[in-house]
C-alpha cells in the first residue's frame, strides 16, 4: 500500500490533514465491550485506508441515558435516542470527530446539524438463540421463561410460542449471559453479529435463519455520524463507506420511516441485494403476539427506498387504525 502525505489535494483543490497521534481524531462511543469492538474496526479501517498508525485515533467513551438505566424497559424512559443523545451532543460541541453507532439502536432523523451516511460492512443479520440446555425455540417446555428486552423479538417469540413466560432482560451482552447463567430466564436472544464481533464463539448459540424470526431494521450494521461542516470526516469516512449496506439500509430504514418505527413498535425489516434488484421484507406486530402483518417487495436497487416507503403505507392501510392503538 503505497502511504499518502499528511494532506493531499481534494477535487474541490482544498487539503485534507488527516490526524496524526499528537492530535488524534476523536472517535466517539458507548462504552460496552460490543461497542467498543465497533468502534475498534472503525479505527481499524480508516488506519488502513490512510497508511496511519492507530495512535493518529483516539477512542472516547460516553456513557449514555440508556446504559445508566437498566431496571426499565426502553419504552419506559424515551425510545432509541436513549443510546445517541449524549454522543451527538458530543459530536456537535467538537469534543469528538466521528461517532460510531449500532445502526439499529439509530432514530431515522439525525439532529440538525449531522449526517449519517457512512456504512461498514454488514455482519450476520440473523438473531441467535443462546440456552445452556436448548437448542432451539422449540425444544422449551410450555411456561418456561425467555428473557428479552426487544419488543421486537418478545412479539415475535409471543406469535410463535404464546405459551412461554417472556420476561425482561436488559443490560449488555455479558450481562445478559450472566442473567442466564444465574437463572433469571432458561434462554434468551443475541444478534449474531455481536456475539461474531466480539469473538465469542463458546456462546452455546444457534442462529435463527430470517424466515423464522426476521431481525430488526439494520441489524449487524455499524453506521458512523459526522458533523455536515466537516470535510475532513467526510472525505476520510467515504474511503471506508460500503456502498451494499447502505443500498440495504436506505430501503429498510425508509421502511421503518413511514411506520413512525422506534423502540416502541414490534417492526422487523430486512432487505438484500441480488445482481441488480433488491428484495425487501417487512413484518409489523401487536406488542402481545396477538397478530401479525408481512410482505415481501422486490425492486431494482436505486428503488429501494421507495419501495420501503411503499410497503409501509400498504401495511399501514392493511392494518387499519385498530392495530396500532398500542402506540
Amino acid at each position: 500500500m503505497t502511504c499518502r502525505p499528511a494532506a493531499w489535494a481534494l477535487p474541490s483543490g482544498m487539503t485534507l490533514n488527516l490526524p496524526t497521534p499528537t492530535h488524534p481524531l476523536a472517535i466517539g462511543t458507548r462504552g460496552s465491550p460490543l461497542a467498543l469492538a465497533q468502534a475498534y474496526e472503525t479505527r481499524e479501517r480508516l488506519s488502513a485506508a490512510f497508511d496511519l498508525p492507530l495512535e493518529a485515533f483516539s477512542i472516547v467513551v460516553i456513557k449514555t441515558t440508556g446504559d445508566k438505566i437498566l431496571d426499565r424497559p426502553l419504552k419506559e424512559i424515551g425510545g432509541k435516542g436513549l443510546f445517541t443523545r449524549e454522543i451527538e451532543e458530543d459530536l456537535l460541541s467538537g469534543r469528538i470527530d466521528i461517532a460510531v453507532h449500532s445502526m439499529k439502536d439509530m432514530p431515522t432523523l439525525q439532529p440538525k446539524g449531522l449526517v449519517l451516511e457512512t456504512y461498514l460492512p454488514r455482519e450476520d443479520v440473523r438473531d441467535a438463540f443462546i440456552s445452556p440446555r436448548a437448542n432451539g425455540l422449540d425444544e422449551l417446555a410450555p411456561g418456561t421463561k425467555v428473557g428479552t428486552s426487544s419488543l421486537r423479538r418478545r412479539a415475535q417469540l409471543k406469535l410463535r410460542r404464546p405459551d412461554l413466560e417472556v420476561v425482561e432482560f436488559r443490560g449488555n451482552v455479558q450481562t445478559r449471559l450472566k442473567k442466564l447463567e444465574d437463572g433469571v430466564a432458561e434462554a434468551t436472544f443475541l444478534a449474531m453479529a455481536g456475539l461474531n464481533r466480539m469473538g465469542m464463539d463458546d456462546v452455546p448459540k444457534t442462529a435463527i435463519e430470517t424466515d423464522m424470526m426476521l431481525p430488526a431494521v439494520a441489524q449487524g450494521a455499524i453506521g458512523i455520524e459526522r458533523r455536515i461542516d466537516d470535510p475532513r470526516a467526510a472525505e476520510m469516512l467515504e474511503a471506508i463507506d460500503d456502498l451494499a449496506t447502505g443500498q440495504r439500509l436506505a430501503a429498510e430504514r425508509a421502511f421503518l420511516t413511514a411506520l413512525d418505527g422506534s423502540c416502541e413498535t414490534p417492526i422487523a425489516g430486512l432487505a438484500q441485494l441480488h445482481g441488480g434488484d433488491l428484495t425487501l421484507r417487512g413484518e409489523v406486530l401487536r406488542p402481545d403476539g396477538s397478530e401479525a402483518i408481512s410482505d415481501t417487495a422486490t425492486c431494482p436497487i436505486a428503488d429501494g427506498a421507495e419501495a420501503g416507503k411503499d410497503m409501509a403505507h400498504k401495511m399501514l392501510k392493511q392494518a387499519g387504525p385498530a392495530f396500532f392503538d398500542w402506540r
